[in-house]
């Protein structure tokens, strides 16, 4: 069979039924890459056997941080924090074979390549505000009143910076340098746990969480770096919508109970099973198709 580019995010090992999931997980083809967008586990153990036992599988694996590998969960014997446990689990990865966002991107050579693979690290900056508020003050406010409030505020340290916006702004300069240094011939393919754009979070049930859900500094990424997809998760909501021409992938896995529940739908993987990249699928390539007329309509161009 032909290799493929596939994608998961938010495994969330510790529930026994999507450890279970994960246990059975087996490339469709010999060849397959696999990637990975953030909140594979809470505790450090259980992130480090679902890597090994996938980087054993797939012939390549690539990993990005969700905010639930960052927590420092008390029950945790791995008590480091912050950019120190972010480094641990860089460290892991690379002992492992996987790609990280600390190492040089690699180019898929594959069916529909070459495109450029980019896992991004980049955090939040509470700048997708509830309505009305004007500053992360006010938007927190309003999540309290409401009882929305995500678990990074107890368990997501910064350290080393004063904060995670701090953090997230720091990680977007080292990004923006090296996205300038890779091959601009070359499309891309982003790789990050959050979304770039806000459009995604507007069918959140609780619209109050979109603050923990990205920044408005990388709304125009997917244009200015020429991606062709990009492959997130976090919002436990998957799907395949498009901004601009541009696939978006929310390749969640989630909580048992979500997807336990979800009835199936024609195009959506069975949970637990990967989301294909790459060779785009038909259906999707013919709603890329529509997409791009769509784009070059808006541009004043022929339909």
């Amino acid at each position: 069979m032909t290799p493929r580019l596939v994608a998961l995010s938010d495994l969330h090992v510790a529930y026994p039924d999507n450890r279970r999931l994960i246990a059975e997980l087996r490339p469709g083809a010999e060849g397959d890459w696999l990637l990975l967008a953030g909140d594979v586990g809470e505790l450090f153990a259980d992130v480090e056997w679902a890597l090994r036992t996938l980087s054993g599988r797939f012939d390549t694996v690539i990993w990005t941080p969700g905010n639930h590998e960052l927590w420092t969960h008390p029950d945790d014997p791995v008590q480091a924090r912050g950019a120190v446990r972010y480094q641990r689990l860089v460290e892991l990865c690379q002992s492992l074979g996987i790609v990280t966002p600390e190492d040089p991107y690699r180019v898929w050579d594959g069916p529909e390549g070459p495109v450029t693979i980019a896992p991004l690290f980049i955090l939040y900056d509470y700048s997708f505000r509830p309505d009305g508020a004007l500053n992360k003050e006010q938007g927190l406010a309003v999540a309290y009143e409401t009882g929305i409030v995500c678990s990074d505020e107890v368990l997501l340290h910064p350290d080393s910076y004063p904060s995670r916006e701090a953090w997230c702004q720091a990680r977007i300069a080292l990004t923006e340098r090296r996205l300038t240094e890779r091959d601009p011939a070359l499309p891309v393919i982003f790789v990050n746990h959050y979304p770039l754009i806000r459009e995604p979070t507007n069918v959140l049930r609780y619209p109050e969480f979109a603050q923990w859900c990205g920044t408005t500094r990388t709304r125009d990424w997917h244009v200015r770096y020429n991606a062709t997809t990009v492959v997130y998760g976090h919002l436990h909501i998957p799907r395949v919508t498009w901004q601009d021409g541009v696939r978006f992938v929310e390749a969640s896995v989630g909580y048992p109970r979500e997807w336990s529940a979800r009835p199936p739908r024609p195009g959506v993987p069975a949970p637990g099973l990967p989301r294909q990249i790459l060779p785009v699928p038909a259906a999707e390539a013919r709603a890329a198709e529509v997409q791009a007329r769509a784009v070059r309509a808006a541009a004043g161009g022929q339909p």
